[in-house]
């Protein structure tokens, strides 16, 4: 065995030793968010970075907490929070996943996957693995799955599978809820989750969403011709099982464009707005967002995402023998779930939902399906050159930091150009990997659908006020993204 495989446990035992210390700190079942009439125990008085991240200076003194006689709309965010699915993490785990179910005490589960997936070794191994414990009913869970009222849910498939069964698996608990009671406002009323749902177990097959370990699920919305999602911290699922072995079927293409989600998770989360600039505070921890801005512990998992994608993503790419670029890339992409499934993503992806529901009649080069698609991850990175060319005012050295990942010197660069570097060194990065749009105009979008991207995007409102720089006035924002669509026309 090779030394660069001997070093992948090494990684991958780090990152579950600091997940391990996220479920410590905040398990699954939180009294805080189960239970809304909850109070923390009273802090002790030690101060450390966190507590002084809360004591920052605001209009000439220092940060008061919350209490009653103060207006909440009008506070800045004074703590954060981290919550992540429990992961497992190597090649060959899917088998593990009967004897979970088992543990858990299911008999009833299930299984949310698609035609393309059914087809895979992933699939065959959940069917062994389910096979091999008595009891565990498969074929009528898929087919009634809410008549059926099964006791857990189990997804295998990319992030689409994965955000389908986090729905099904909160509609089947609020069954008198409409729709859109969930949805993210403004589209939707952004209706906290207060009920505890079933078990749902995420097998990853694509590296890229990081959707087993995030509380977000996203999905079209026809009647606004644009994606939208539902969010929050109890939606997440109770284990993602990531297995290398799931990923290496992916076609190049899928491999890229998957990747690529990866890479803006890590960007956007590393340079979003912080969590303590972030309004209105809430009044009950229940209804703090799952996106709440860039903070100590979310920098660790985006920063080390961003610099694992840059490094093993071409790799992966190029060569399907590459075992340890696969596995990293899983890795990367599981670590950058933790990331922004904390601090949020902002203006890749919320620009990227009305491009991938205003397609043209595109159809991406390597993805065998019938009709056009823009894969979600091209549609993210097409941006990405102008969006942090315009970010990167809000905090250069961030941005530097990230342009260094890529491989670029920085030592002598002005932090007055740091949005250029860094848009250079995206650019650089999207033309070495291959076969990706070299802008919005070799997707079939002209300077006449600008308006409409613009509209598509301003609903966006759970992702955009996470965007530094960006206008809070409606008419200047429109502006600044009309802008930033019209540079991203052509690379």
């Amino acid at each position: 065995m090779s030394g660069a495989i001997r070093a992948l446990p090494n990684r991958a035992t780090k990152a579950a030793s600091l997940l391990r210390t996220i479920q410590y700190t905040h398990p699954p079942n939180c009294p805080c968010h189960s239970n809304p009439g909850h109070h923390h125990h009273t802090q002790h008085q030690q101060r450390t970075q966190v507590t002084r991240f809360a004591d920052r200076v605001q209009n000439g003194s220092k940060r008061g907490y919350a209490t009653p006689s103060q207006d909440p709309s009008k506070l800045k965010e004074y703590a954060f929070e981290m919550a992540a699915s429990s992961i497992r993490f190597g090649p060959g785990v899917t088998r593990e996943v009967g004897m979970d179910l088992s543990n858990m005490g299911v008999r009833k589960v299930a299984v949310v996957t698609d035609k393309t997936v059914d087809q895979l070794q992933a699939m065959r191994a959940v069917r062994e693995a389910l096979d091999s414990q008595p009891g565990i009913d498969i074929k009528e869970a898929i087919a009634w799955t809410l008549p059926y009222n099964p006791d857990a849910f189990l997804a295998v498939g990319g992030g689409s599978v994965i955000d389908t069964a986090k729905l099904m698996n909160l509609y089947s608990s609020y069954p008198e809820a409409n729709f859109m009671d969930f949805v993210n406002a403004p589209l939707g009323l952004g209706r906290p989750i207060d009920r505890k749902l079933k078990p749902l177990i995420a097998i990853p097959t694509t590296a890229g969403t990081g959707s087993e370990t995030t509380g977000t699920a996203i999905f079209d919305l026809a009647s606004r011709k644009a994606k939208t999602g539902i969010a929050h911290r109890n939606l997440k699922p109770t284990l993602g099982i990531c297995d290398p072995l799931n990923t290496a079927t992916m076609p190049s293409a899928v491999k890229a464009a998957s990747g690529l989600d990866v890479l803006c998770h890590s960007l956007e989360s590393w340079t979003a707005i912080p969590y303590y600039e972030r309004t209105p505070r809430p009044t009950n921890p229940i209804l703090r967002p799952a996106y709440q801005g860039s903070n100590p512990i979310s920098d660790i998992f985006s920063l080390s995402a961003l610099r694992s994608t840059v490094k093993y993503l071409p790799r992966a790419v190029r060569d399907p023998e590459d075992t340890e670029a696969q596995s990293e890339m899983l890795l990367a992409a599981t670590l950058a779930g933790v990331g922004f499934g904390n601090a949020g993503v902002h203006l890749c992806h919320g620009m990227s939902y009305p491009i991938s529901g205003q397609n043209k009649g595109y159809k991406h080069a390597g993805y065998d399906v019938s009709d056009p698609i823009i894969p979600h991850g091209v549609s993210v990175a097409v941006t990405a050159p102008a969006v942090f060319k315009f970010t990167a005012a809000s905090n250069p050295d961030r941005h530097l930091q990230a342009a260094e990942a890529f491989g670029v010197d920085v030592s002598n660069v002005k932090r007055e150009s740091a949005g250029e570097v860094l848009g250079e060194a995206i650019k650089k990065f999207l033309e070495e990997l291959g076969d990706q749009p070299r802008g919005l105009g070799e997707l079939g979008f002209e300077r006449k659908d600008i308006e409409g991207l613009v509209e598509g995007t301003i609903p966006q409102a759970r992702v955009l006020v996470l965007a530094p720089g960006l206008a809070k006035e409606l008419e200047q924002e429109r502006e600044e993204l009309g802008q930033l669509f019209e540079e991203s026309l052509k690379h």
